[in-house]
């Protein structure tokens, strides 16, 4: 890796940072410097596109407009306002740690990096973000699209997966950071490996780095950054049941208060890796919910993927008694109440078909 001399690096910076103020993203966060909405963006654009994120975030902050607002609401309130924009975990975990900051630093967000990352839910990106972006210190924040243009530009062969790679990257960009625009250069960053210098896709010459790139240089932009392979995501096949009872209400069912999509609602679920002939699956069904279930006239799959798991989902329906013995998570919910409960996406789908072709058969 070659390294740039100070006339160069302030060279650097300047065609970086014009470019960015000509061509950036104008977006809703960045034209705050409240620290908890910054804190609430960040951890909305983990792992989500940023159109998505957008609407969330501007009805979220209108919700919970401030840290006592969210830290006092109930968990399945947040978790409703965070429904369809998935990784539940995340507002979860801000909520906890919004608490914790309310209840510590008297509701303002620390500006000491090792008091953020003691908060629930703040790791070093995320302590590096809000440092820069809220309180203008130079922390770079070392996220995927800065990984890949700094390799770019500097030919770093180096596996961006490893956490030595990272804290290479963190030296990097701390030698490169701009003293007195320490947020814009992260934002600029971002945005030139979110719009220009993409993971597919190179559009060199619209790079205001393409003349310090030596990976444009030598024609291998596509080949970095390097990242060892992921292990391949599991896929798991389920038959989501739609019992409905004699008055036309559905069972509903709260998931765990641990692991994947804790404490949200869906509709019961059979596993068909576990159970894997009809036979099976009637005889749990008729133990389990005391009636048989079928596929709709019109059977209808698909699909829902996670970063570690695929789920294969097709449905069942069933008739069952409302005098059936529930489960403490469970309840009965009619067709109006459903959206009162925090859905996960691969469950809106199966209310967007209920709502498509009903009436069930009462």
């Amino acid at each position: 890796m070659k390294k740039m001399n100070e006339q160069q690096i302030q060279q650097f910076n300047h065609d970086l940072l014009d470019w960015f103020h000509r061509k950036g993203r104008k977006l809703p966060w960045r034209k705050t410097d409240n620290p908890y909405y910054i804190w609430i963006s960040e951890v909305m654009l983990q792992q989500t596109q940023v159109n998505t994120v957008i609407p969330y975030y501007d009805q979220f902050i209108k919700k919970f407009p401030t840290p006592e607002a969210l830290a006092d609401a109930p968990e399945q309130e947040v978790l409703k306002s965070w429904e369809g924009l998935g990784y539940y975990s995340r507002a979860r975990n801000l909520q906890k740690g919004v608490r914790e900051m309310v209840a510590s630093y008297n509701g303002e967000l620390p500006k000491n990096k090792s008091e953020l990352m003691s908060l629930t839910g703040v790791g070093p990106y995320t302590a590096s973000a809000l440092m820069s972006m809220a309180y203008h210190e130079p922390e770079p924040a070392i996220d995927g699209n800065l990984m890949r243009v700094l390799s770019r530009v500097f030919l770093i062969d180096d596996d961006i997966a490893k956490q030595k790679t990272r804290k290479k990257f963190e030296k990097l960009a701390s030698d490169l950071i701009v003293q007195t625009e320490p947020a814009y250069f992260n934002q600029a960053l971002m945005d030139l490996g979110a719009m220009v210098c993409r993971p597919k896709i190179a559009d060199c010459s619209q790079c205001p780095l393409n003349s310090y790139c030596r990976a444009y240089e030598e024609g291998v932009q596509l080949e970095y950054p390097v990242k060892s392979g992921k292990a391949k995501p599991r896929t798991l096949h389920y038959a989501v049941l739609i019992l409905y009872d004699e008055q036309g209400r559905f069972l509903v069912e709260q998931r765990p208060d641990t692991g994947l999509l804790a404490g949200m609602w869906q509709f019961p679920m059979l596993s068909l890796d576990e159970y894997e002939d009809e036979q099976q699956q009637q005889a749990y069904s008729r133990e389990r919910f005391q009636c048989s279930v079928e596929p709709p006239k019109d059977p209808f799959s698909y699909t829902h993927h996670f970063s570690h798991l695929i789920w294969k989902l097709t449905l069942r329906i069933g008739r069952a008694s409302s005098q059936m013995k529930l489960r403490k998570r469970q309840r009965w919910a009619a067709m109006s109440e459903l959206d009162r409960f925090p859905f996960p996406v691969s469950h809106q789908k199966v209310i967007q078909w209920i709502e498509k072709n009903r009436p069930l058969h009462t």
